[in-house]
């Protein structure tokens, strides 16, 4: 959809637009297969991305920040990481800025703030958060990962699986049990780089995102002070809770994005292959499937950011989030999968950009809540 039909974003961020495109072209394209082949994002990139300013936009001046309180800038670099193909990265920036952030700027007393703000939003910390388990994945009322009082301290035991930006962390948000109660029993500790006890395990090996850390964390008798606690005990069931609308439709936006740029480049492919002595695209069958899969993406664009206007005016609910998150990542699938097929055999081979976005697609649809999860706070909010 041409930029100029859009009405969810204003001449400024356009503007920022232009420079997230420029970061992405200097910063990131010259390094992504690097990264790729190495199975981490250099931290260097994150550097880069605090001296752009591309993190941590509402962090207060007082702290480093712009103090912005503007959702659209975040997803801005959604959209333009998105757009490009390079997920690895995107993702990465993405966690800083959609999902850890937001517990370091809402949930933290002063002196936490201090200790933290500065340097996730320069990006010489880099974030992650730790709910998923070997055996508890969308279920967090069962974690089983156990924080014990002990004075100043809480003894943490447990271990983390699929945590993004795993090996590069050095803050890592943990979810853990402090009581029995299902809900009212959860915990939120910031667990840093070099505590005695907590250990990172295997980067983890992916059917996409080749370039993301995603580890295994574990932790032994970890002494995490309560000063590293994030809000009140037995709050963080619903801390978490709170956050979620924002960390999917955060998803949704990268999701609709993906699959604009990865039909922008099986359009040129389309009309530059021949067979037959015409252009492949000019078959009626192709011809059908990309004005299908034009129309869908026009339609998704503007449900996500009619989402991103109501979510910059605090409006967003839960069913809506859950809405743009579903339809948007199984859009990015198909579109992706069906781009694919378009390209024949090539589109088979790792040096083609589609079969990348064909592997690094299939994950949106399962983290940050599965489609089935989606459904089911949709079926709920309808009162079913």
């Amino acid at each position: 959809m041409p930029e100029a039909t859009r009405t969810a974003y204003e001449e400024e961020h356009e503007l920022f637009r232009q420079a997230v495109r420029s970061f992405i072209k200097t910063e990131v394209a010259p390094y992504d297969e690097e990264w790729e082949q190495r199975g981490i994002v250099d931290r260097s990139l994150f550097r880069k991305a605090g001296e752009a300013g591309l993190l941590l936009f509402a962090t207060p001046e007082a702290y480093g920040g712009a103090g912005i309180d503007d959702w659209r800038f975040n997803a801005v670099v959604n959209e333009e990481f998105g757009r490009s193909g390079y997920a690895s990265a995107g993702l990465g920036l993405a966690l800083q800025n959609d999902v850890v952030g937001p517990y370091i700027l809402d949930l933290t007393s002063d002196e936490q703030k201090a200790r933290w703000l500065p340097g996730m939003t320069s990006g010489e910390l880099i974030g992650a958060i730790a709910m998923t388990e070997p055996g508890t994945g969308s279920d967090l009322s069962a974690i089983a990962t156990r924080a014990v009082r002990d004075g100043d301290h809480y003894v943490l035991n447990g271990s983390k699986t699929f945590t993004s930006n795993g090996q590069n962390a050095d803050l890592v948000v943990v979810a853990a049990r402090t009581s029995e109660e299902r809900h009212r029993g959860l915990s939120l500790f910031v667990v840093e780089r070099g505590m005695e006890g907590f250990a990172r395990g295997r980067n983890l090996e992916k059917l996409g995102l080749h370039g993301q850390d995603t580890s295994e964390l574990h932790f032994t008798d970890v002494r995490v002070p309560v000063a590293n606690r994030l809000g009140a005990d037995g709050q963080g069931f619903f801390q978490l809770m709170r956050n979620l609308p924002q960390e999917r439709l955060s998803l949704a936006v990268t999701g609709v994005s993906a699959a604009e740029g990865v039909l922008a480049r099986t359009m040129e492919y389309v009309t530059e292959r021949r067979a037959f002595g015409q252009p492949i695209g000019t078959f009626q069958h192709n011809r059908f499937l990309l004005a299908e899969l034009h129309t869908e993406v026009d339609i998704a664009r503007v449900f996500v950011d009619h989402c991103v206007a109501l979510h910059a005016g605090g409006q967003l609910t839960p069913a809506q989030a859950a809405k743009a998150k579903w339809w948007c990542t199984e859009l990015q699938v198909r579109v992706a999968d069906r781009c694919l097929q378009l390209h024949g055999g090539y589109g088979y081979m790792r040096e083609y950009p589609v079969s990348r976005a064909f592997a690094d697609a299939r994950v949106q649809t399962i983290y940050g809540g599965t489609t089935e999860i989606m459904k089911e706070i949709i079926g709920r909010d309808l009162g079913l």
